[in-house]
Parts: structure tokens; sequence; C-alpha cells
């Protein structure tokens, strides 16, 4: 069983081809299973449990935390519990928030893997989507990294094959709890002139947090995983976060 999450495409494609190359049947969003009450599943003996997410500020996405502690699974004593997580560059030390998540909820963690893929985070200055030319050249190299993991998976390998970059600890213990203090409000969310009214970005929100409101534009509640897909799915970039993404790209993983 492979439990995902995703905003902008790139930990969906890294959980479908992983599951691709395991023979995984099962493959849960857990948004969508945390908005619908879907949280209890029974495991197959010798069953692999895989995590799959993107990186957030060198964190794991609270939304991915809050599934962790609610979801119930039925397990034998040989299930075997892996992370894999999509980043841009590094994950700091969010391997070890997800292994103490974990154990906190009575399974043993087993391994830890992390996959580079295309940036998308827009928010903070100096932060923007990669050029074209380095997105095709983390797209080209994914499917052999997810080989690669695949084959330590099927060994039931343990350990941790992740890239923590440089001042890994300073990003995961100072950034990332600033982060979730003040860097996940949807306060600032609005739409620019552009905005024509589609409604895309209501219909795909994973958190069902956009309401189309009297006037036929997008309303942000308060239940936001800060994933940024609607910013990356408008089609008419009209979708703005404060002033921080004027002059910023959007991304959306082309492969489905």
């Amino acid at each position: 069983m492979i439990f995902y999450f995703s905003g902008t495409g790139n930990s969906r494609y890294a959980a479908l081809l992983l599951a691709e190359r395991l023979g995984e049947r099962r493959v849960v969003d857990m948004a969508h299973a945390l908005l619908h009450k879907e949280m209890s599943y029974r495991l197959e003996e010798d069953e692999p449990v895989g995590w799959v997410f993107p990186i957030h500020s060198w964190g794991v996405p609270p939304i991915v935390l809050a599934f962790i502690r609610h979801v119930r699974l039925t397990l034998y004593p040989d299930n075997y519990h892996y992370m894999m997580c999509t980043c841009g560059d590094d994950i700091g030390l969010a391997h070890k928030i997800w292994r103490k998540a974990i154990v906190e909820h009575d399974r043993e963690p087993d391994a830890t893997f992390s996959v580079q893929m295309p940036n998308n985070y827009t928010l903070l200055p100096g932060f923007d989507v990669d050029s074209k030319e380095v997105e095709a050249q983390k797209l080209a190299a994914a499917p052999s990294r997810i080989d690669s993991i695949a084959r330590k998976i099927k060994a039931r390998w343990r350990g941790d094959d992740v890239e923590t970059g440089s001042w890994a600890w300073g990003k995961t213990k100072v950034v990332y709890p600033l982060y979730r203090r003040w860097g996940m409000s949807p306060k600032p969310f609005h739409t620019t002139e552009e905005c024509n009214t589609c409604g895309r970005c209501s219909r795909e929100c994973p958190m069902e947090n956009i309401s189309i409101g009297a006037d036929n534009y997008p309303v942000w509640g308060e239940r936001c995983a800060m994933c940024l897909r609607c910013y990356h799915i408008c089609p008419r970039h009209a979708v703005a976060y404060g002033n921080a993404t004027e002059h910023k790209g959007q991304y959306v993983c082309p492969r489905r």
C-alpha cells in the first residue's frame, strides 16, 4: 500500500511510478482520505507501507503528519514502512521528523528515500520554479532514481538514502518551525484582474478549501495545506499570494 500527498503532481507521479515498479495495487491520496474520513486500512502479511509526499520548507507537510496521527492500520509484525519524499534540492532532516511520527504511533520506520523533482515553491524572495532546462533534467533523472528505490524496497533495505543538503539542522530545526507558525496562512491568496472565474482552482484544491463567492470569484478558507496547486494550475496565472508571487513562474508535473 502507498499513501501519498501531492500538490502540483510531483509526488503523485512518483507514487504511481513506484507503485508500478512494485506491482502495488493500492495507492491512496491522503488528502482525499482525510476529508472523506476513509481512515481504516487492513494490510496483507508482509505488505510494505509507503508514505510519499513533497518536502515543505525542509520538513514534513502538516497534512501528512495529521494523516499519520489519525489513520488506523491493521498491521502484521513484518510490515515494512518506508518514506519516499520529493524535493527540489534537499530535504534537511525531514526524514527524522517522519521517523519520529511513525514511532509515536507504534510503527517501525524502516527506510527513507528522497527524489529530486522540479521546484514549485514561490512564496519567498529567491524562491521560484526551475528553468525549463533544469526541470527537464530532473524529470529525466527521476525514473531511474525511483527504479533504484524500488529495488531497495523489494530487498527490504533499511536505512536512510536521502539528500540532506548543507545546513540541514538549521533548515529543519529553525526554518521549518518558522514556516509552520508564520508561513502557512491562506489569507494572502487572492486573484488578479486576469481571473476569468473559471473555477479551476476551486475544483482542483486537494483540501476542498476554495469556495466560489457570490461574485463567482474564489474565496480561500482556513483548511489550506500550502501545496500551491491553485497558484500553479491557474490557466491565466491569476492566483497570487500577496505580492510574493509577482514575476514568478508556474509548474505542474507534466507526467501523470
